[in-house]
């Protein structure tokens, strides 16, 4: 029998106005490639843990879903895993073979607000 639960549910990350940056990058993506981030959210959701290609593990807590989108740009939602949810910290389009430090810095000072 196949188990059909989420083993890491998805949040969103909150700023104090309510707003959920993550949920407006995705939203402004394209259909196509919110179909592509949202396979592999789930795939993490469910299957976790999980590894490469789909999820890879930074620094310090912190870890990234990385898709391949239309038009070869590369996506990563950064996330922390708190109370049992992968919450959603950060997400941007890759322009570089490296992480950018303002991304990781960002995802880091987040996961600090939620306890992680």
């Amino acid at each position: 029998m196949v188990d059909r639960r989420k083993k890491l549910p998805a949040q969103f990350y909150r700023l104090a106005s309510g707003r959920e940056p993550v949920r407006d990058w995705f939203l402004a993506l394209p259909v196509e490639d919110r179909r592509i981030v949202g396979k592999d959210m789930q795939k993490v959701e469910y299957g976790w843990p999980l590894g490469m290609p789909v999820c890879r593990p930074l620094s310090n807590g912190l870890w990234e879903v990385r898709s391949n989108l239309t038009g070869g740009r590369i996506a990563r939602v950064l996330f922390a895993i708190s109370g049992g949810q992968m919450v959603l910290l950060h997400a941007f389009i890759k322009k570089s073979q490296k992480t950018p430090a303002d991304d990781l810095a960002l995802a880091r000072r987040r996961k600090q607000e939620i306890g992680g």
